[in-house]
């Protein structure tokens, strides 16, 4: 009585007692509103056929969510207390398949029913990886144990076709009602057993538009590392769930918020920046999620190959600008991103090969004239190359033009047809016309040649500490000289660094003055080709590298574009470019900033010595 006056004068509300999590809330018909005919027919009769052999069955998870938020689910699990052994026994065409945990597969024709056994609490003696992730877990137990092991608490509902109710262990309804997504238990233990309850968190608040309750957010930008130590197929099996759930573009953009990019799509950060880029992806992602949305199918290589295609674009240009010939240079460029995509997300060889199939159609529908329109129209994969052309025409990353001549081609009978591929040959090759600025112009009676502009002088930093790093470095400056028309002017010596931010051995750091005529940008695109030759990967900021090239100064000019900036950003910070920079520059300007000599007293604690 004390106690209830105490607290009635401190304002203190009475807390309701704790909920037993062994005693589900109990909803009938006219609570849930579950409408029973978008319930499956062959749910229906596993649940019956399980409960009129003396077993426990309900349809579970995310079956009896989407039933409550009054959508027809795709798939139907079905929870039991028969083992495995016992379903098996039950069903004609049942197949126990699993090595984490067993369920067994029930097949009605094509479709096809997961039926996993109540799973116990048993997970402390569970086998486990040194992160904490679940390794193997059989040990069934009763209902309550599986509503408590199952992840957030809207997919932890038990629903009986036959009685029709909904059984209720974690407050799932009122979080429906709420729009709240909320995990089962500690979020940090939860998303240690397995981590890819954080992507799941992620496909379900953009899939379902909840929010995502604090408690449950908090823990995940300091757990996302832990989802590299999940085998790559089950990554990729997630990322697949969360592309093709028909709001792939809302849960790319919750997946960045919640910083559970990394390792996955990293690119994504790049090209959601550029404005080519962001178009061009967001067109893909919303075309993918109209054609879910209207019941049509989605092919995963073509979601994959908009989504990875600007990488390609980059390697591809940086290959070319080394030297390499157009065709054979996105070939290596497809190869590169392959190979790094197939580590990190388990990319299915038939899936890479449909992306590699598209991405080498590009350039051939470039080529108009003669046959070749007709064998490109014959390809296998023509038609997801094509309407990948058009997504390239609609972003402005190439001409609209080329694309409503396909679709004309395309569409159009065989008289249509010759009449495309003639007009393509009479008309003036582009090439021509690229050519024209090479001539020199027409000049007047008496008036004199001028003499032609010889380049842009160009100052490189080089870098390296990965590998022999001083041959890497002598072969930048060997490479350096060897591009269209450019000189080697002067190069300093080669100093040594302690690495920033990164382990490893010391840098090996110089830098080049070229004479060259190649505009900033694309001067930038060879320095990447160059990279490449030497097998550099950008894996985080400051990592350790086999090469790094960059372009400090540019011919006295201040450059602001999305890739490069100049004067490089960090260069009048770093020892390792003011100390070489100044040796064979003494009295070098750096626009908008004065002499770079200014700046060395500034850098002269930084550990500098020549090798």
């Amino acid at each position: 009585m004390i106690k209830k006056f105490i607290r009635k004068i401190l304002g203190v509300k009475d807390t309701p007692p704790a909920r037993d999590p062994s005693e589900p809330v109990v909803l009938g018909a006219a609570d849930h509103g579950i409408d029973p005919r978008l319930v499956s027919s062959n749910a229906i009769r596993v649940t019956q056929t399980l409960q009129e052999n003396g077993f426990k069955a309900f349809v579970v998870g995310g079956a009896v969510r989407d039933l409550l938020l009054g959508v027809k689910p795709k798939d139907f699990d079905i929870a039991t207390d028969a083992t495995p052994e016992q379903v098996k026994r039950l069903f004609r065409r049942a197949f126990i398949i699993g090595r984490r945990f067993q369920i067994v597969h029930v097949m009605f024709g094509q479709d096809l029913l997961e039926v996993t056994t109540f799973r116990g609490a048993g997970q402390a003696s569970a086998p486990k990886d040194e992160h904490g992730r679940v390794l193997r877990d059989n040990d069934f137990g009763p209902q309550h144990e599986d509503a408590e092991r199952r992840d957030f608490t809207i997919n932890a509902m038990y629903y009986d076709p036959a009685t029709q109710l909904v059984l209720d262990y974690h407050g799932g309804i009122a979080d429906i009602r709420d729009k709240t997504l909320r995990i089962i238990g500690l979020p940090e233990a939860r998303f240690r057993e397995d981590p890819v309850r954080m992507l799941r968190v992620v496909r379900f608040a953009a899939k379902l538009q909840f929010t995502i309750e604090p408690h449950t957010r908090e823990p995940i930008p300091v757990m996302a590392p832990l989802i590299n130590n999940v085998p790559a197929a089950r990554v990729f099996d997630e990322m697949l769930k969360l592309l093709m759930s028909g709001h792939a573009l809302a849960c790319l953009q919750q997946l960045r918020s919640e910083g559970l990019h990394h390792g996955l799509l990293p690119l994504l950060d790049v090209v959601l920046e550029q404005p080519i880029g962001m178009k061009f992806v967001t067109l893909a992602l919303e075309s993918t999620d109209n054609r879910i949305k209207a019941g049509k199918g989605v092919s995963p290589g073509f979601l994959f190959a908009s989504l990875l295609w600007h990488q390609v674009v980059e390697k591809w240009t940086a290959y070319r600008a080394a030297g390499e010939s157009p065709i054979p240079a996105l070939h290596l460029a497809a190869d590169d991103v392959l190979e790094s995509q197939t580590e990190k997300l388990a990319l299915q060889r038939k899936i890479g090969s449909d992306m590699r199939d598209i991405w080498s159609m590009q350039p051939r529908f470039e080529r108009r004239t003669g046959k070749s329109p007709y064998k490109l129209l014959e390809h296998l994969r023509f038609r997801a190359g094509y309407d990948f052309l058009l997504l390239r025409c609609q972003s402005g990353e190439i001409d609209m033009e080329i694309g409503d001549w396909w679709t004309a081609f395309y569409e159009g009978d065989a008289t249509q047809r010759e009449d495309l591929v003639a007009s393509a040959n009479a008309a003036p090759a582009p090439a021509k016309r690229k050519r024209a600025p090479r001539r020199a112009p027409a000049r007047a009676p008496g008036q004199r040649r001028r003499k032609l502009k010889r380049g842009m002088i160009a100052y490189i930093g080089i870098g390296a500490n990965l590998g022999d790093a001083r041959a890497n470095v002598a072969d930048a400056l060997v490479r350096l000289a060897a591009l269209d028309g450019t000189r080697l002017l002067a190069s300093s010596a080669l100093y040594l660094t302690a690495p920033i931010d990164s382990s490893g051995a010391d840098y090996v750091n110089a830098v080049a003055c070229i004479d060259s005529p190649l505009a900033a940008p694309a001067l930038l695109d060879a320095l990447h080709g160059i990279e490449l030759a030497h097998g550099r990967e950008r894996p985080y900021r400051n990592a350790p590298r086999t090469l790094d090239l960059d372009i400090l100064l540019y011919n006295g000019e201040r450059i602001d574009l999305p890739q490069l900036h100049v004067p490089h950003p960090r260069m009048l910070e770093r020892a390792f470019v003011l100390v070489p920079l100044t040796e064979i520059a003494p009295d070098i300007e750096v626009p908008g900033h004065g002499p770079a000599r200014a700046f060395l007293p500034a850098v002269a604690g930084q550990g500098i010595r020549k090798a």
